[in-house]
């Protein structure tokens, strides 16, 4: 039996998949972050439980590729020193993602291993979606450009709309939102990302669990002015100790714990998850400007697919594109959540990166 290992390290957690075509033969899934000394163990672990199988492939998720992996390819020493090199854009997720590669190659040397960065998805963004509006010296010596991430979800949920509904991707005007740990939005028109929230680090864009998402510049820069805080402090706060975790003043970064708090009467968590649902409602009608109308509104990770309480309130501060509140509160299954005969469709789609994962593995290698 031939199979593909899919490796996708988190900021604070770590899933292995063994997928056959289309199938999901098994997956391990821990959450805590990887470092160098754990990988190995990890991958030995979930590798002796399958033996019996032929590794065809291992496919590598990376958040952020920049400019050294623009599309999926196969690694070598080469390819992964470059993308060691940029590591700083995702201080969060590209270390444990190399060490993973690092540990797979060498228990795995003589299996191709392909590295599948997010950002390729956005690789061709539209200069005036990708341009930063900064000195053009600063912008040519550093490759400054707007990456956008979650391309893997995207490219997966964009397929399964079109599944869904019968018609060709090519054919399809879709804004699509990835909410989970982390979020973005993204405006897809035949396939191809025409604008995202997300810009040169996966930081930007909507709130997240933990990220901040977008703020003001000038106030970041009079934070460090004085002595406010440190260049490490800011960097700690804006990572790791804002977004719904900061919104609720510390009570959690997990939607559904605010929402069970918000039923409580808890005023913080109340607060985080309308500020969140604000900011996503507010990126879906800003990329919607990219596209010639809305075939559809598209709603994935874990957040979009399973907590039917944000997606309502997403939904009904967007009337004004011809979006209504979902008539589905539930769904087992990909599909429509809206009432039949909507103007805008509202659809939910399970975020399956490990089968867009080993579909990129297996066309790089074809």
């Amino acid at each position: 039996m031939t199979s593909v290992l899919t490796v996708n390290a988190g900021s604070s957690s770590l899933r292995l998949d063994l997928v056959d075509g289309e199938v999901l033969i098994d997956s391990a899934h821990a959450e805590r972050a990887v470092d160098p000394a754990s990988a190995q163990d990890e991958l030995s672990s979930f590798l002796g439980r399958h033996l019996d199988r032929d590794i065809e492939a291992v496919a590598h998720r990376l958040v952020h590729g920049g400019e050294a992996v623009r599309a999926a390819v196969v690694a070598d020493d080469e390819t992964v020193e470059a993308v060691r090199g940029v590591s700083g854009l995702a201080p969060l997720h590209l270390p444990p993602s190399l060490a993973l590669v690092d540990a797979a190659r060498e228990l795995l040397p003589a299996v191709p291993h392909v590295l599948c960065p997010d950002t390729a998805f956005h690789a061709g963004l539209p200069v005036e979606a990708a341009m930063y509006a900064l000195p053009a010296r600063w912008r040519e010596r550093y490759g400054l450009r707007r990456y956008g991430f979650h391309g893997l979800s995207y490219a997966w949920s964009a397929d399964r709309v079109a599944e869904l509904t019968g018609r060709p991707v090519e054919e399809l005007d879709l804004v699509l939102a990835h909410l989970g740990g982390g979020a973005s939005v993204c405006a897809v028109s035949g396939g191809r990302s025409l604008d995202t929230s997300t810009g040169w680090t996966p930081l930007d864009g909507v709130p997240m669990s933990r990220r901040s998402g977008s703020v003001d510049p000038g106030m970041l820069l009079w934070l460090l002015q004085e002595g406010r805080l440190t260049a490490g402090e800011l960097g700690e706060g804006l990572w790791r100790e804002s977004g719904l975790l900061g919104l609720s003043g510390g009570r959690s970064g997990d939607t559904r714990e605010l929402v069970a708090a918000q039923g409580d009467g808890d005023a913080d968590a109340a607060l985080a998850l309308a500020v969140f649902c604000h900011r996503v409602a507010r990126e879906i009608a800003a990329v919607a400007t990219s596209l010639r109308r809305i075939d559809a509104l598209v709603l994935t990770g874990e957040i979009g697919w399973d907590q039917p309480e944000v997606r309502h309130d997403v939904c009904r501060r967007l009337r004004v594109l011809g979006v209504e509140p979902p008539a589905v509160t539930h769904r087992t299954e990909d599909g429509p959540v809206s009432a039949e005969g909507a103007a805008v469709p509202v659809y939910v789609v399970e975020p399956r990166e490990e089968l867009q994962l080993a579909r990129e593995a297996l066309r790089v290698l074809a």
